[in-house]
């Protein structure tokens, strides 16, 4: 138990930044959600504009919203609001509840027909979405509908802030997966148990393929299309959108992405790619502070 507890493996950074990320954490399991999430957020917006990766968000929105450079510095500063509300919920996600808003409970579905008509179908399906808003309450409605979900996930370069973070997931149930040469097996697996899967496509992958992205190419992760044309699974976009500058969420699941499937196999992945990340375009065009700008994701 004290191996554990002390991480023996671990850099000097790591142990730094793991216990930082347990103080603050167990500080915001110590407030109620809402004000935990006004903290962090708080906190964030304070801190991010001076941190090195505000410039890579400058840049992204320069080149992919360059007809709303007015909004830059409000997208830019809500972002920063929202990517701390995120991590202050983290350690309430356990009392993060489907069901009205008058009732007191934070998430709100729309489209939850969608996600009947593939529990009742019982066969796969695949879930795509964003780093949008607080993309982690989507899987608490799919487990709260009967779906078991496969997530496939990018685990965090330090190991103690990763096990932390599956720690805290561990209310939100379903299986998790990290990306690597192991977890296109994996997906598989689940695809013929009859399970779904759950995928955020919206980072970028050096040896995916050049897909337009708000108008530019973007190296684009070619698994989910791949997958879906080999199995016939069908492809549905949901987001977890934040309502407001709250604690409170709507989960919405669109119909199911009608791919083709002509036989060309380069040509329907080019095709389904293009498809979902057009889908994603127009998700974040409306919400554009909810979307996680420090990532890079085009090529300079």
């Amino acid at each position: 138990m004290l191996k554990k507890l002390l991480f023996p493996h671990a850099e000097p950074h790591e142990y730094v930044a793991a216990w930082g990320a347990r103080l603050a954490l167990a500080l915001f399991a110590a407030l109620p959600v809402d004000r935990a999430s006004a903290f962090g957020g708080w906190i964030a917006c304070r801190i991010g504009p001076r941190l090195g990766v505000h410039r890579t968000a400058k840049a992204n929105l320069e080149l992919a919203l360059p007809e709303r450079s007015a909004e830059h510095e409000r997208i830019l500063q809500g972002m920063w609001n929202n990517l701390g509300r995120v991590l202050a919920e983290y350690a309430h996600l356990g009392d993060i509840h489907i069901g009205s808003h008058e009732a007191g409970e934070q998430i709100e579905v729309v489209g939850d027909e969608h996600l009947a008509d593939i529990r009742d179908g019982k066969k796969p399906a695949i879930f795509f979405s964003a780093h949008f808003g607080n993309w982690e309450v989507m899987s608490i409605a799919g487990v709260h509908y009967g779906i078991h979900l496969v997530q496939v996930y990018r685990a965090a370069n330090n190991p103690l802030t990763e096990e932390i973070l599956q720690n805290l997931r561990k209310p939100v149930g379903g299986q998790r997966v990290p990306k690597g040469m192991q977890a296109a097996r994996e997906l598989l697996k689940a695809l013929k148990r009859n399970e779904c899967l759950a995928m955020l496509v919206d980072q970028k992958l050096n040896t995916g393929r050049a897909v337009p992205f708000f108008g530019h190419d973007a190296m684009t992760a070619p698994a989910i299309a791949e997958l879906a044309l080999r199995t016939g699974c069908p492809v549905v976009p949901i987001y977890g959108e934040r309502l407001g500058d709250s604690a409170r969420f709507r989960v919405t699941i669109q119909a199911p992405i009608q791919l083709e499937n002509t036989g060309d196999r380069e040509s329907d992945i080019d095709s389904a790619l293009r498809m979902i990340n057009q889908n994603l375009e127009e998700r974040i065009r409306r919400n554009p502070e909810q979307w996680f700008w420090v990532h890079k994701r085009w090529k300079r």
